[in-house]
């Protein structure tokens, strides 16, 4: 069975994220170990400067990859990373199953995203959508659609 870590900036306070997250969480757990791991976001003023934000994005990158398990494959969602189809992502991790790596993980910045360096460091960067969402639906989101990736595997009817 595969890894799969999550790795997100920042708490689900909002019950019905939790939900989802659960939701999904319990219909992946026959098909991967799934691991989903929060990280504090840094704390900013109200209009932070250039400085604050690059300054929080290094100290999140940081904490980031102190969770990154050796031997991972990481892909960075970002918001000029590739758009890729659920078919696409599909083959994507299953390309990744018949790799060397021993965990994939996925990574989902806070509110002004991921350090350069993360996406640098990255097998992968995944874009979900050129529309702005919160980037605790993009949790839900992302969750949603590694289920359905291995559905597709599957050949199951919940793709159509």
């Amino acid at each position: 069975m595969v890894d799969v870590t999550l790795i997100c900036v920042g708490k689900l306070k909002e019950k019905f994220y939790q939900e989802g997250v659960a939701e999904y969480a319990k219909r992946l757990k026959g098909y991967c170990k799934l691991n989903i791991v929060e990280l504090a976001e840094q704390k900013l003023p109200k209009n932070p400067s250039l400085g604050e934000i690059q300054g929080a994005l290094e100290k999140e990158g940081d904490a980031i990859r102190a969770k990154i398990p050796p031997n991972s494959s990481v892909v960075a969602l970002a918001v000029e990373g590739k758009l890729r189809s659920s078919e696409e992502l599909a083959a994507m991790i299953s390309t990744w199953s018949h790799n060397a790596a021993k965990h994939l993980v996925f990574v989902i910045g806070g509110s002004y995203g991921l350090h350069p360096s993360i996406k640098a460091g990255a097998w992968a960067a995944l874009s979900m959508s050129p529309m702005t969402f919160p980037h605790h639906l993009a949790r839900v989101m992302l969750l949603e659609q590694i289920y359905r990736a291995f559905k597709i595997q599957e050949g199951s009817e919940y793709h159509k």
